[in-house]
């Protein structure tokens, strides 16, 4: 079995979900590679220390320039806040080792076309972050719309809430602030999510009608006063689709990004109805999906689904339910599969087309919040 030697840059949270993927790797029964985490670069020594009770751990350093000079290193995971992307990302891809990157991208549309444009010169296995699509729920939904039988679309609803920014006496973080967040605020942190299966699926916004709304303008800082808080918290973009199967029409396409959803602690879904059949995922009931069927009666039908439908089967009972360490596993497992060819027909991460794609829709959903009017993509 071939080995993948990964790298991370950024130990945080993100950083030690990955290597807790990592650790579980025995739980895959048919990827075809043997990931292993060999280095670890992070700023805080806190963070660094973590990671030396990993045995395959052979290096930890607070300098990237350091892990990236590490020859036996295959790829390298980046996490880290978005105004850092670009440059981290071009060291890597420079550096001659294949790229996970988070999502967004970049910090904003040019950044994105550049880490894209680098990785194509360099000829570097490049994808984006994005592990909710992951789920078996939604490997269930995504073989129901590949089924056909959906009729002519009608609506298309995906997005992705929660609601981490309703205390208003909650500490400022980067995420708040646009020098590190990037103008296109809880688009960039959450959009991907929301656009990565819609766009697998080839439902590429031709126009935008944005409504982003800015609630709380500061917050504490952590030390006793208060600093601005200046980014976006919930973006509403409606979309134009043209669909290929449906010449001459348009499908309305609704993507919801929100950091101020009441009652809701981290909930992604889709929806997608057409004249003869629909289908509905949310992560409020993780192991549920629902699927519309047109006959002498409209019925809404409810199935459970479980581990049994991963893109990648595992050693897991296939009537348990999945959770958040499951997809970011199944979400690694694509990406080594598909570097090392062997993906088949299974859902894959999203790829840097994808994820400029993603910017070119929020940098268009500013100039028609600012303009209140519909922008072409």
């Amino acid at each position: 079995m071939k080995t993948l030697r990964l790298g991370i840059i950024g130990g945080g949270l993100m950083g030690r979900e990955m290597a807790s993927a990592i650790g579980r790797w025995c739980a895959l029964t048919d990827v075809g590679v043997r990931v292993e985490l060999a280095a670890v670069c992070d700023l805080t020594e806190k963070t660094r220390e973590w990671f030396r009770q990993i045995p395959t751990v052979r290096q930890i350093t607070a300098d990237s320039r350091e892990l990236l000079a590490n020859a036996e290193l295959d790829a390298v995971y980046v996490a880290v806040p978005h105004h850092l992307h670009e440059a981290l990302y071009l060291d890597v891809l420079r550096a001659g080792k294949d790229l996970l990157a988070e999502k967004p991208f970049g910090i904003d549309l040019a950044a994105a076309r550049k880490i894209r444009d680098v990785a194509r010169e360099t000829r570097r296995f490049v994808r984006c972050s994005s592990e909710l699509p992951f789920l078996p729920g939604v490997q269930r939904a995504l073989r129901v719309i590949g089924e056909g039988k959906l009729g002519h679309l009608l609506e298309i609803r995906s997005g992705f809430w929660h609601a981490s920014d309703l205390d208003p006496t909650k500490a400022i973080n980067w995420k708040r602030q646009v020098k590190f967040c990037g103008a296109i605020g809880v688009m960039g942190d959450l959009g991907m999510h929301a656009c990565h299966v819609p766009f697998r699926l080839g439902w590429r916004p031709a126009r935008v009608y944005a409504q982003l709304q800015k609630i709380t303008h500061e917050r504490p800082d952590g030390k006793g006063g208060m600093a601005a808080c200046d980014t976006w918290d919930n973006a509403m973009l409606h979309c134009d689709v043209e669909i290929p199967e449906h010449p001459n029409d348009t499908v309305p396409m609704r993507l919801e990004t929100k950091r101020l959803a009441p009652g809701e602690m981290n909930t992604w879904f889709i929806e997608v109805l057409g004249t003869d059949g629909g289908v509905r995922f949310s992560t409020k009931e993780p192991k549920t999906v629902w699927q519309f069927r047109r006959g002498k009666e409209q019925v809404w039908e409810r199935y459970d689904v479980g581990m049994a439908d991963s893109a990648f089967p595992v050693v897991t009972g296939g009537i348990f339910e999945a959770g958040f360490a499951d997809c970011f596993q199944q979400m690694l497992a694509a990406f080594a599969a598909e570097r090392a060819g062997s993906l088949g027909g299974r859902f894959g991460c999203a790829t840097p087309d994808e994820a400029v794609l993603s910017h070119e829709l929020f940098a268009a959903a500013l100039v028609s919040h600012t303009e209140k009017r519909a922008v072409e993509i």
